[in-house]
């Protein structure tokens, strides 16, 4: 914790004594007097309770102590300019878009809550959506084009140089348009599904082996025929004026269900949680208004984290 009496002019004189090694330079290049120098380093001696300098009539020398917190302190007035300057650039009418590459899994579920927190700060650094295939975000962000990506964990292949944040884990579901066929009998049958159009990420796409598990292990049928797509306001269109069956991550059709146009077919799918969350570069500096952003999607996170808890237990 930084010592309540430690200003930053003490910071900043001590630096410049430090670096020109004498009192009256450092006046000069101050635009203070002397005594001023002299009496703001003898204030941080006695907050520090230690000799910063070898006071002789050749000059001013750090003392092995002093030497030690110089690090110390030009690192910390370097950052605090960094912050200073990234503040100014966020706040300046050119400020560079926040680049957010975005999977189906949050276009509708995570991101509008995060968005919508992260404009209230008025920044003017805009948020810009891309959205897109999982290898082309992946792709984007390792070029640089993208900040972050948020969505569903890719394959550890996919992971090599980047770092995920877990945010909440999230299913998959089978949906139907309210009034299908397959839900108005009293008992559902799974093989009835061979009867029906189905559509289904394609491969390559994130879900898409967990979609071949599912069909596995659930012993569901291939369906007759398939329309494979990535897109979501296709396949909300097309379920709603169709009987086909779409299987897609549930944050994509939460709102379809609520709003009573979509509903869940009764197929097991609790073995097909993922993680979801935020997947930068590993080594790249995160600018201020990125981390504005990224503290949003958390918060914006931890409710849906916290449901799927309470589903879960």
């Amino acid at each position: 914790m930084l010592h309540p009496a430690i200003r930053l002019r003490h910071l900043v004189t001590f630096v410049e004594v430090a670096r020109t090694q004498s009192v009256g330079r450092a006046a000069v290049n101050l635009s203070v007097t002397q005594p001023a120098v002299s009496k703001t380093m003898r204030e941080l001696e006695i907050i520090l309770d230690v000799a910063l300098f070898d006071r002789t009539k050749r000059g001013t020398a750090l003392t092995q102590v002093g030497e030690i917190f110089l690090r110390h302190a030009e690192a910390g007035l370097e950052a605090f300019r960094r912050g200073v300057e990234e503040l100014g650039a966020a706040s300046s009418p050119g400020a560079r878009p926040i680049r957010i590459g975005a999977l189906p899994t949050v276009s509708a579920r995570l991101l509008p809550a995060a968005v919508k927190g992260y404009m209230a700060h008025g920044l003017s650094a805009s948020p810009r959506i891309v959205t897109g295939p999982n290898a082309y975000l992946m792709r984007e962000l390792r070029e640089g084009a993208l900040d972050l990506v948020v969505g569903r964990m890719g394959q550890p292949a996919e992971m090599v140089d980047l770092a995920f944040e877990h945010l909440y884990s999230e299913r998959i579901v089978l949906v139907g348009r309210t009034g299908h066929p397959l839900l108005q009998s009293a008992s559902f049958d799974p093989q009835a599904l061979r009867r029906v159009d189905m559509l289904l990420p394609p491969p390559g796409s994130v879900i898409r082996a967990t979609v071949d598990r599912l069909f596995l292990s659930e012993g569901l049928p291939y369906p007759r025929a398939v329309v494979e797509t990535v897109s979501l306001a296709f396949g909300r269109a097309y379920v709603r004026e169709t009987d086909a069956v779409w299987i897609i991550s549930e944050g994509v059709v939460l709102s379809d269900i609520a709003d009573g146009t979509m509903k869940a077919l009764p197929v097991d799918t609790s073995d097909t949680l993922g993680p979801v969350g935020i997947t930068m570069t590993a080594s790249a500096p995160v600018a201020a208004t990125v981390d504005v952003f990224l503290r949003e999607i958390r918060r914006a996170a931890l409710p849906i984290r916290q449901k799927v808890l309470s589903a879960n237990t």
